[in-house]
């Protein structure tokens, strides 16, 4: 299989409109973005693909928060890093194969989309926006969809999201309600036939911005 998008090539930055932060324009460290998801187009799937599954992954979020975001304080590279779920869809009908830019997620959604749009018959699961706002009265809730990069203004490390798409040989995951990347990979678990990867990278530090 084969993933691209028209938005960024791997290993390069994702857009400042697809990420949920962006600097400001007043000098500002981050303010809300546009948080559109970016153009995704995949090709190559094995003739017997049922449907699809879709994460977006970054793969260096701090395991301690203690100086996230904080003046004067910085994040260090060498801080052991662990996945956050920026994106999780599931039962994708096998006759999809492109999500054009804007067209799951436009805008940042307070306390999360409670209906985020996807192609017909597909489901989104929450995404670990949920579990960093929870204790946020203005924030707090379940993230569904596509919420997109805002990594700590003052990480010393560049962040890298992986996007990637599996085809399985199952018409649906059989999941309801409230579901977690965890679940879904259980769930896929001896049903994966391909898959495919892209990786874009995003930084809020005006230093690696240069």
């Amino acid at each position: 299989m084969h993933l691209r998008s028209d938005d960024f090539s791997d290993m390069q930055p994702i857009p400042n409109a697809c990420a949920f932060g962006c600097p400001g324009p007043n000098d500002e460290p981050c303010v809300l973005s546009a948080n559109r998801n970016p153009q995704l187009a995949w090709s190559e799937a094995p003739a017997h693909t049922r449907s699809f599954v879709l994460t977006c992954i970054d793969r260096d979020a701090p395991t301690r928060a203690d100086d996230v975001n904080k003046p004067d304080r910085r994040v260090p590279a060498s801080l052991p890093r662990a996945d956050f779920a920026h994106w999780l869809m599931i039962d994708i009908p096998r006759e999809c194969r492109e999500l054009t830019n804007g067209s799951c997620s436009d805008g940042v959604v307070a306390h999360g989309k409670r209906e985020p749009l996807g192609p017909p018959g597909s489901k989104q699961g929450v995404n670990d926006y949920t579990g960093w706002f929870a204790g946020d009265p203005d924030m707090a809730g379940d993230y569904l969809g596509y919420d997109g990069p805002c990594p700590p203004w003052n990480d010393e490390l560049l962040h890298h999201y992986q996007f990637r798409v599996y085809a399985l040989d199952v018409a649906t995951l059989g999941l309801g309600g409230r579901f977690t990347l965890a679940d879904a990979r259980g769930a896929m678990r001896d049903h994966v036939i391909a898959e495919a990867a892209l990786t874009g990278t995003y930084t809020l530090n005006s230093i690696l911005r240069r």
